[in-house]
């Protein structure tokens, strides 16, 4: 796959963003988002291989206070590394959406979820309208 520089990748946003509607989700738009989910999967791959690698690192000491420490810090990259591994699936699940060509419309209400959105959020599954109604459900659940 060919590298994209950071700049080409900003132009095609701009492009992205000031298009009109009805080239939602052309073959354009659904090759950008491939690009930007490709690369946060490999960000997140790498993300993943150094909080385990930190975490493999352990230091050599006896001060108990050193201890705490390290074990805080290991805690935390514990959580980074489950976080970023939910995150893995949902990457492969939205460029399996590109590849069906079903990318950029809610799983719900099949209504466009939006280039601001995908752009904050790549892996977004439904529109903002009914994520907020379901996060809604959901807290109501919690009560």
């Amino acid at each position: 796959m060919e590298t994209i520089s950071a700049e080409s990748l900003a132009e095609m946003e701009q492009k992205i963003i000031n298009a009109p509607e009805e080239e939602y989700m052309n073959d354009e738009q659904l090759a950008f988002f491939r690009l930007k989910l490709v690369e946060l999967h490999d960000t997140t791959r790498e993300r993943i291989r150094e909080a385990k690698e930190q975490m493999l690192n352990k230091p050599d000491t006896t001060d108990p206070l050193d201890k705490a420490a390290w074990e805080e810090q290991s805690s935390l990259l514990i959580r980074i590394v489950e976080r970023e591994q939910r995150l893995l699936p949902k990457i492969q699940q939205s460029l399996e959406r590109i590849r069906h060509e079903t990318y950029g419309f809610c799983l719900e209400s099949g209504e466009p979820i939006g280039i601001p959105r995908l752009l904050a959020r790549p892996t977004a599954e439904y529109s903002i309208d009914v994520k907020s109604v379901m996060e809604m459900k959901e807290h109501l659940k919690k009560d």
